[in-house]
């Protein structure tokens, strides 16, 4: 992994501005950093994170011998051989064994048109002198994120937004159209980021530019089909195979690996099947919490017995309010964009660890999205069934005082359309009705009720949240992330399945079932967890954290309470009042309130 920067100014005379960049984005690859001028007022740079073939010759940005072609990119290549073997069938000759030379002697011959072949996580930046082209590109997945501004002609790109804006001499301005947003999806809209006038590549995005920064055109990226020949029958021995293949290929490095390790179903089937192909024990990491508080929070009994096992050793990072007073600061100064979901800290937490000992960490991230494991899939499905009963029993009993926090949250969220319905069970709270008006233009339109669903949270959860929270953890600490749920194959088997074969089964039936058949029945029938801080705990018992948690919300009620709706204004002014019922909005809150603080006007 690497950090990816593009200055495009002519009235830039220095490399002063470029520098800035790299300089502050050295997290991101700590290991090298090269600046290259390709021409007056345009220059190329990279930080490199070596993974790879660590050797010199694969650093970056990479260029050919007539100085025609520039690359800088940030990734990784699941079919990285098989282009490879394209290549050297016509005649390429490659001085690394590293993936960018490969992606760069691919866009050499293939052109832009040659993006559409590529499998991974990735993103960059290609300059094409023959062409007079410069390609800015984002994998269709999202897992790997590219912000940019663009102003006439001038063109400035970075991995990270806050590298970014390095180079513009005044401090950011607050993007205050976010908050509305963020305050019950968690984060900001897609495409959008919280400093004004930049933006972010979507998934699959690719925007071409001319040599003088001037906008051309914008094409599109699609998870294209992998699998030789058609899916007949999505299946779990389909599923079994890819996943398999997927842990071989994504495990694979010439650096140490480790991996997240909950214990939960998802990472202890990665694990497993890794152990059973390769017999080689991994390090791996998870969170625990300082007792008293939650007594129920069982990822570190569960992983320890899993390694075990294996003859492998996990190391439980322990986590109390204490400790995240302590490590607070730093972890805000390394967010990029505020994610108001406390797994980021803790991911976050866990990369700091493994730092010492891995540059490759893999997670279980995205089976949920794929194949529907969360709770609100679960409710959702209960509605589906009988939307028209639902929708009378939410207008009768939505404020019964006997129902518990997850039933009134159901029976809130029903809405007559049922859109509007997985929007607000996918919320914090029910969106107001401008908002859900237009994330409902964003829905997918094709497919059955519930896969579309799924598509909605690959689309925005997975990568607003999720992904964003894997890569800034992981790239804070110098570290690449992974995920092999998120393989390209697995994901063309998730996209075969309509709402009829997903709705009939139990939530990751054949994750559940594959752990049965590996022996693994007792992780398989765990009550799923969150993944999270004990928010409520700790703010009843620990008096620091619930002073430094309302002190902030009640000021970001001062500055920003005009943008929030009424309903919420006792909760900006009091927020003691309101942990039992919304402790996840309040830590929502209160991580936006001090990211802005640090990082804006």
């Amino acid at each position: 992994m690497c950090g990816v920067h593009l200055l495009v100014d002519r009235s830039v005379t220095n490399q002063d501005a470029i520098n800035k960049m790299v300089e502050s984005c050295t997290h991101r690859g700590p290991d090298h950093r090269q600046i290259i001028k390709i021409s007056d007022g345009v220059f190329l740079a990279s930080n490199r994170l070596k993974i790879m073939d660590p050797r010199d010759e694969a650093n970056q940005p990479i260029t050919n011998e007539d100085k025609t072609a520039f690359l800088s990119w940030n990734g990784f290549l699941y079919n990285f051989q098989d282009l490879k073997n394209q290549l050297l069938d016509e005649g390429v000759i490659f001085k690394t064994r590293s993936d960018g030379e490969i992606l760069f002697q691919w866009l050499q011959h293939k052109g832009k048109e040659g993006i559409q072949a590529l499998e991974g996580m990735f993103a960059f930046v290609y300059v094409d002198i023959k062409t007079s082209e410069i390609l800015l590109v984002r994998d269709p997945v999202g897992m790997k994120s590219l912000f940019y501004t663009h102003k006439k002609n001038r063109l400035i790109c970075s991995s990270e937004a806050k590298c970014l804006i390095q180079a513009i001499e005044d401090k950011p301005i607050l993007n205050s159209e976010q908050i509305l947003p963020y305050w019950y999806l968690r984060t900001s809209l897609p495409s959008a980021s919280f400093f004004t006038g930049l933006n972010e590549l979507l998934p699959g995005q690719i925007e071409v530019f001319g040599l003088d920064g001037s906008k051309k055109k914008s094409l599109k990226i699609k998870v294209k089909s992998t699998v030789k020949g058609k899916i007949e029958s999505p299946s779990q021995s389909l599923f079994k195979q890819y996943l398999t293949e997927a842990v071989l290929k994504h495990f694979t490095a010439d650096v140490p690996v480790g991996m997240v390790l909950s214990g939960g179903a998802d990472s202890s089937l990665l694990y497993h099947i890794w152990f059973k192909e390769m017999g080689i024990p991994l390090p791996t990491y998870t969170i625990g919490f300082e007792s008293p508080y939650p007594k129920n929070f069982k990822d570190a009994e569960y992983a320890a017995e899993l390694t075990k096992k294996y003859g492998g050793g996990n190391q439980e990072i322990k986590i109390g309010p204490d400790f995240f007073l302590q490590s607070w600061d730093e972890y805000l100064s390394q967010l990029d964009q505020p994610v108001g979901d406390s797994a980021s800290y803790l991911t976050w937490a866990i990369a700091r660890e493994a730092r010492k000992n891995v540059k490759v960490l893999v997670s279980g991230v995205g089976a949920d999205e794929l194949f529907g494991g969360y709770n609100r899939h679960i409710a959702y499905k209960s509605y589906l069934r009988r939307p028209q009963f639902w929708h009378w029993s939410a207008l009768f009993f939505q404020k019964a005082p006997f129902f518990n926090r997850s039933q009134k949250k159901f029976l809130q969220g029903i809405h007559k359309n049922p859109i509007r319905t997985f929007i607000n069970f996918a919320a914090l709270s029910p969106v107001p009705e401008a908002l859900g008006e237009f994330l409902e233009t964003q829905y997918p339109r094709e497919g059955g009720d519930f896969k579309r669903a799924l598509t909605w949270d690959q689309k925005m959860y997975l990568v607003q949240d999720l992904l964003k929270i894997h890569d800034n953890a992981c790239m804070s600490q110098g570290i690449e992330g992974r995920a092999p749920f998120l393989d390209w194959p697995l994901l063309e088997l998730s996209n075969q399945m309509n709402s009829e074969l997903l709705i009939k089964t139990t939530p990751k039936s054949w994750i559940k079932e594959l752990l049965v058949a590996e022996g693994l029945g007792n992780i398989a029938k765990r009550e799923k967890s969150g993944f999270g801080l004990p928010i409520k705990e700790w703010f009843i018992h620990h008096a620091g954290f619930r002073n430094k948690l309302c002190s902030a919300v009640k000021d970001f009620g001062k500055k920003f309470g005009d943008l929030i709706p009424n309903e919420w204004q006792g909760l900006l002014k009091c927020p003691e009042n309101h942990i039992h019922a919304h402790y996840l909005l309040l830590f929502n809150v209160f991580l936006l309130s001090e990211w802005i603080n640090k990082n804006t006007t």
